[in-house]
């Protein structure tokens, strides 16, 4: 008799545990989905644009903008102006091929022989220049002051000056002839702007 009652307990407890277990809770749990984390789209605005002439290729700062074509130019870039200039500066590239334009020597004294310095002294005193390499490339990198015949030609007459204006210039002797990158503005904005002249120097290389 009471080995009857055991075995009528042990139902019981078997009846009521199957009772509230589901399928559902029987069954194994599906392993996690890991989540899918998409990648922001690249900004483009971000994105160096590059220039190329005469075997360089060379990165153009994202401040800066590029102008229209220019007769005897290969780009012209426009930067921002300084806080209380009323224009910004401009930078001028020429390649006039393997043999042409000058030679090193001549160009520096012609960009010089464009400045009038504010004070009167000899352009030489207030003229800077260094001899820097690039990417294995020779480069000649001239800074000065004063007032600005920016006159289209060599030749032509003194009716464009502008005082208080600043120029930094580099002369790269590439693999195809020398490259030519001048830069010139108000005396501020050519400063601000100065360490991305020299970043894109920094950034030439032979294509």
């Amino acid at each position: 008799m009471r080995h009857r009652m055991y075995v009528a307990v042990g139902l019981a407890l078997m009846t009521a545990a199957l009772a509230g277990c589901s399928p559902e809770d029987s069954a194994q749990a599906p392993e996690p989905v890991a989540a899918v984390v998409q990648e922001p789209a690249m900004d483009s605005a971000a994105v160096e644009e590059t220039g190329e002439v005469a075997g360089l290729v060379w990165a153009i700062p994202t401040t800066w903008e590029r102008a229209n074509d220019r007769p005897m130019r290969v780009a012209t870039y426009r930067t921002p102006a300084a806080t209380g200039d009323s224009e910004g500066g401009e930078v001028a590239v020429f390649h006039f091929g393997p043999t042409q334009g000058g030679t090193v020597e001549a160009n520096v004294e012609r960009w010089f022989a464009q400045f009038d310095p504010e004070d009167g002294q000899p352009i030489r005193e207030v003229a800077e220049r260094e001899e820097l390499e690039i990417a294995g490339l020779a480069v000649t990198q001239v800074r000065t002051r004063g007032t600005y015949n920016a006159a289209a030609g060599p030749m032509a007459p003194r009716a464009d000056i502008r005082p208080g204006y600043a120029l930094i210039g580099a002369i790269v002797e590439g693999p195809e002839g020398a490259v030519f990158f001048k830069f010139t503005g108000p005396e501020a904005t050519v400063e601000e702007q100065a360490g991305a002249f020299h970043a894109l120097l920094e950034s030439l290389q032979p294509r």
